[in-house]
């Protein structure tokens, strides 16, 4: 008998200010459930759990006295959830205030229904399509390590509409409890990386369909958690070669290939590049609010202009998203409507003294204090 409907899952790393982010916007989508939020933090050398303690009273806390890893620490929450239903969630994400309702609904639709994933866009608007993905068998494998994605993302499902997918990503997985636990939760055989691919595929493998809900939308900032050096290459690479002789392996000529292609990956694959961030041309705010127009204008030292529903956004701008006014949804919905204009964003969190976003989802995130 379960206690709560539903248990969201965040385990946090060195992101104190994305993470407060991540709490308020999940707070505001919990109020029609009876849920419970579960941060595991990794042992961060920031005061993330100072500043849960002192904002998040009723967020549920283990702090971790070392970096247990993405699987071990995710199955440390689940272990003491209370919810039928469980989300894993990043915590460099910003949900709206009806994806869980949302997701809930259509996951009691269908016994079947394995884990489900929404749209997953980054900061700027661009989709991300990581978040639906095909099995990576060494064929489609080495075309994405090589250049093409074509075979690895699941294009036949469209970005916008519902369909099954074999692959979810680990930054957003809403799933029975039931089921996490009868297919063993994360193999803790992976530390960080893999560990999405492979809770996805012994999901099917044990009769469930993975879904991707593509009318519901979350933002993945994405570069916040994950530097994209050779530690994290080698992780990477490592831990697809767990999976390959976990789930894949057929012939010692196919393992030997696999070995030699990954290797090859993990040694030859350029640090991937992130672009350069032009000043912006002009500064917004989507707010009524003139005193934190004055703070930022004061902080940036440039005119920040007030920005209505009504008010046209130039090309180059950065616009701040003041979330005591507006809601993550409208908000959301602003940044998915203005990808591919050259227009950045940074939100302002809920009875906080900052903003904070990030125009690339290879790089890290700024934070403005003001």
């Amino acid at each position: 008998m379960y206690l709560k409907q539903l248990s969201i899952i965040i385990v946090s790393y060195n992101v104190r200010h994305f993470l407060e982010l991540c709490l308020k916007s999940v707070e505001s989508a919990i109020t029609q459930l009876d849920a419970e939020i579960i941060v595991v933090d990794n042992n961060s050398p920031d005061d993330s759990c100072t500043m849960i303690k002192e904002l998040f009273p009723k967020v549920i806390l283990i702090d971790n006295k070392q970096n247990l890893g993405f699987s071990k620490a995710n199955n440390q929450g689940v272990a003491i959830a209370k919810g039928a239903y469980i989300c894993i969630l990043n915590p460099d994400t910003v949900v709206s205030e009806t994806t869980f309702d949302k997701l809930y609904e259509f996951s009691q639709s269908d016994d079947t229904i394995g884990a489900v994933g929404p749209r997953l866009i980054d900061g700027t608007g661009r989709f991300l399509p990581e978040c639906k993905r095909n099995l990576p068998t060494p064929r489609v494998a080495f075309q994405k390590v090589f250049g093409s994605g074509n075979r690895y993302y699941a294009r036949n499902v469209n970005h916008k509409s519902i369909g099954k997918v074999p692959i979810l990503v680990g930054a957003f997985m809403f799933m029975k409890r039931s089921i996490y636990e009868e297919v063993g939760g994360f193999d803790e055989a992976y530390f960080m990386y893999g560990e999405d691919i492979d809770l996805s595929h012994t999901i099917t493998k044990a009769g469930y369909h993975n879904y991707y809900h593509g009318e519901i939308t979350v933002i993945h900032f994405k570069g916040e958690s994950t530097a994209k050096d050779q530690k994290y290459r080698k992780r990477f690479y490592g831990a697809m070669h767990i999976f390959y002789n976990k789930h894949l392996k057929r012939n010692f000529f196919e393992s030997f290939l696999v070995q030699i292609g990954l290797w090859f990956a993990t040694l030859s694959r350029k640090r991937m590049s992130v672009p350069m961030t032009c000043k912006p041309k002009n500064y917004f705010l989507f707010s009524e609010n003139k005193e934190i127009q004055n703070a930022i204008s004061k902080k940036i030292n440039a005119t920040t202009h007030l920005l209505t529903e009504d008010s046209e956004i130039t090309e180059g701008s950065q616009v701040f998203l003041d979330l005591n006014a507006y809601t993550h949804d409208r908000c959301i919905d602003m940044i998915e409507n203005s990808q591919n204009k050259g227009i950045t964003f940074k939100f302002i969190p809920k009875n906080s003294t900052f903003a904070i976003g990030s125009n690339c989802c290879e790089g890290r995130g700024e934070i403005i204090s003001f």
